[in-house]
């Protein structure tokens, strides 16, 4: 026997008599050791080496992995370019020169101004592994507040630099998380949302709390930033501030969890002492904001609309609407005004249309896009005169357009060389039918020409939730998939946001289960149709995606022939003590209330692995920073499936270091990543792999 055939001899990982009463049900947790922070506790850590040991050993003896390694890095070899952000007469983006770990920051006086380097993050560590997160100029481009994101972490510092020189000033904000940097009219500071110093050790597991809204001023010390908005009351809520248009206004948006459902509070910037004013209360609907122009405010909502609308308030008496833009057949998924123009983004069947209106509402004609595929961008001010955009499919890597709004044009601002010819590649949308009938979209990809008369190795992916919106969108990996001789398969599940809130609605809390249904029904549908095959299907999914792939793999472990869950919610039991989980109570439920929790403990893949079975061969993979989804979810999913009796097929979990829930990773560690990934569906779906 081969040795990538035999069952690897994993660690011994010791259980604890844990068991833990909900309603009458008493589970047991013989693993809850194992959510210790692996920064502070040896034990963990050392149970990280030995699977790392062994996972590794096993990805070792996989045929053509390091050539899949070595033609991802040739692949990934071409200039990349970033959406530019216009501020005064300075433009910002971001640039790839192809295999550097982080995108640089570059700008340049005006659209035809020499690029120079502004930010380098590559050179903030030896890993690669610090990176620039979000980045805010000012209003006249004189200085930007960027983000610094360590290993992956979701917290951030905040810093600031200048502009024409370079230089990093000395300002300093630490704690922040779940917020960006609106910037005062003039430019003298910004406001900022961060929570307080979390306790010793505490900080990449403790629950978040207490959120609140301070002003900067440029050249001040963090411990003088002034408080401007708080609700210590409610400690759960949290705050996104944002400077009107004209700025005089903030306008903070109140969250609770992860639904977009809002409370709005203005607060007069020319009068401090002046009230806030709640102009929107309750937390039942989406009030995002979006723009000030002629005298209004302008937000998006889906009260009484759930494909979504635009409407506005006036700015001096806020709090009677009007509607400006109505309800579509067709998901408005997106908002800016620009120039005078409305630039309303559509989802048709989960494919990107661009509509032009005036301030009053009136239809003025579309944008013209290249292809069916994903816009995004079109951001600026009420009174810019251009803006830019990207547009991007599954074999169309990202190029930037810059529209002039007068002449209704666009040209092409940065277009990537890529070492590889997209047109190789054929996208087909397909409609297929789940348990109830619901007709689900899927988008099948592979080269032109592939023999499909047996069946191919075929990778199934989707995430289905938080309303989130899976869209036609450009990666190396996948096309590495393809190229290699394999079919790459999205299906647009309930429980993300292609068709709106019901479709949301339709794949969380007690209907989560629709989502795993959709997800089945793809698989069901792809060997039906011929595509792949029971013994070439390989499914992948990350986070709230991880929890879809381990629940279908418990369900019908039959259906697969490899899985790969990538930092998943898998102990749907606990999820909310950590971090932020407690904001997805709003797509999963409450597990200290009955109902929810009978439903979520149904479907739990750490709770639900079925000795007996024969399972597919699993590669869990995880980072030890992730403070998104604590790695103690794999740690604990990944030790239940070696302890049970599920077949002799691998079921291994790879454990980065330094890389968190997956923004920031650098580029060396994502190759690195995928090609064992894909060696490992190789080896299981039987895609042949060149060793050369």
């Amino acid at each position: 026997m081969k040795q990538d055939q035999m069952k690897p001899a994993y660690p011994a990982t010791k259980t604890v008599d844990q068991r833990d009463e909900f309603f009458g049900v008493t589970v047991a947790d013989p693993y809850r050791w194992l959510e210790a922070d692996v920064r502070e506790d040896a034990e963990v850590a050392g149970w990280v080496q030995a699977e790392n040991e062994v996972t590794f050993s096993y990805l070792d003896t996989l045929p053509g992995r390091d050539a899949i390694k070595a033609r991802l890095k040739a692949l990934w070899d071409y200039e990349k370019f970033l959406l530019p952000v216009k501020k005064g007469e300075r433009v910002f983006y971001r640039r790839n020169n192809g295999l550097q770990n982080q995108y640089v920051l570059y700008v340049q006086e005006g659209e035809e101004g020499a690029p120079r380097v502004l930010l380098d993050p590559n050179a903030w560590s030896d890993d690669g592994a610090t990176a620039l997160s979000t980045y805010h100029p000012s209003p006249d481009g004189s200085l930007v507040a960027y983000q610094v994101q360590e290993g992956g972490s979701d917290w951030m510092t905040l810093r600031v630099v200048n502009a024409a020189s370079g230089a990093v000033l000395e300002d300093k904000i630490d704690w922040v998380k779940f917020s960006g940097a609106s910037w005062a009219k003039d430019g003298s500071g910004f406001y900022y949302s961060r929570y307080p110093e979390p306790e010793e050790g505490e900080a990449f597991q403790s629950l978040n709390l207490y959120q609140a809204v301070y002003f900067h001023k440029i050249g001040d010390a963090q411990d003088k930033d002034r408080l401007i908005y708080d609700r210590p009351e409610r400690q759960e809520e949290g705050f996104s501030a944002t400077v009107s248009s004209d700025g005089e206004t903030l306008v903070v948006t109140v969250w609770k969890g992860t639904d977009s459902r809002y409370e709005v509070v203005l607060i007069d910037l020319a009068h401090f002492a002046a009230e806030p004013k709640e102009i929107v209360s309750g937390f039942k609907y989406d009030y995002s904001y979006i723009a000030t122009a002629d005298g209004r405010h302008f937000f998006f909502t889906d009260r009484d609309a759930p494909k979504g609308k635009l409407v506005s308030t006036p700015a001096d008496e806020p709090g009677a609407w009007t509607e400006v833009i109505p309800e579509s057949e067709h998901v408005l998924s997106g908002v800016n005004i620009v120039g005078g123009r409305i630039f309303a983004h559509y989802m048709e069947d989960v494919k990107s249309a661009v509509r032009i209106f005036a301030l009053d509402g009136a239809a003025l004609g579309d944008v013209s896009l290249p292809g069916v595929g994903s816009a995004g961008g079109f951001g600026g001010e009420p009174d810019d005169t251009e803006t830019f955009f990207s547009f991007e499919s599954f074999n169309w890597p990202p190029t930037i357009y810059r529209y002039d709004i007068a002449k209704g044009e666009e040209l092409v601002f940065r277009e990537p060389q890529t070492p590889f010819d997209p047109v190789e590649y054929e996208v087909r949308q397909v409609f297929y039918p789940s348990k109830d009938g619901t007709k689900i979209p899927m988008f099948i990809a592979h080269k032109k020409g592939l023999d499909l008369s047996r069946g191919a190795p075929t990778l199934l992916y989707a995430y289905g939730g938080f309303n989130v919106s899976v869209t036609p969108a450009f990666s190396v990996t996948r096309l590495q998939w393809m190229e290699m001789g394999g079919v790459f398969a999205l299906a647009n599940i309930r429980g993300g946001g292609e068709y709106g809130k019901e479709w949301h609605d339709a794949g969380r809390l007690l209907n989560k289960q629709n989502v795993f249904d959709d997800f089945i029904a793809a698989a069901e549908y792809l060997i039906a149709e011929g595509v792949a095959t029971k013994t070439k299907l390989a499914i992948q999914g990350g986070s709230n995606g991880g929890l879809l792939v381990g629940a279908v793999i418990n369900q019908r472990p039959d259906l697969f022939a490899a899985g790969l869950p990538a930092v998943g919610v898998m102990d749907m039991l606990r999820f909310n003590k950590f971090t932020a989980g407690r904001f997805w109570v709003d797509d999963y439920g409450d597990p200290s209330k009955e109902a929810d929790f009978r439903n979520l403990y149904a479907y739990s893949p750490y709770h639900n692995i079925r000795s007996g079975g024969d399972y597919p061969a699993i590669l869990v993979t995880t980072a030890d920073t992730d403070d998104r989804v604590v790695p103690g979810h794999s740690f604990k999913y990944a030790a239940a499936l070696q302890a049970a009796d599920i077949g002799d097929r691998p079921h291994l979990i790879r454990i980065e270091t330094r890389a968190g829930h997956g923004a920031g990773k650098p580029t060396d560690k994502i190759i690195e990543e995928y090609a064992d990934m894909w060696a490992f569906i190789a080896r299981w779906t039987g895609l042949e792999v060149s060793a050369s």
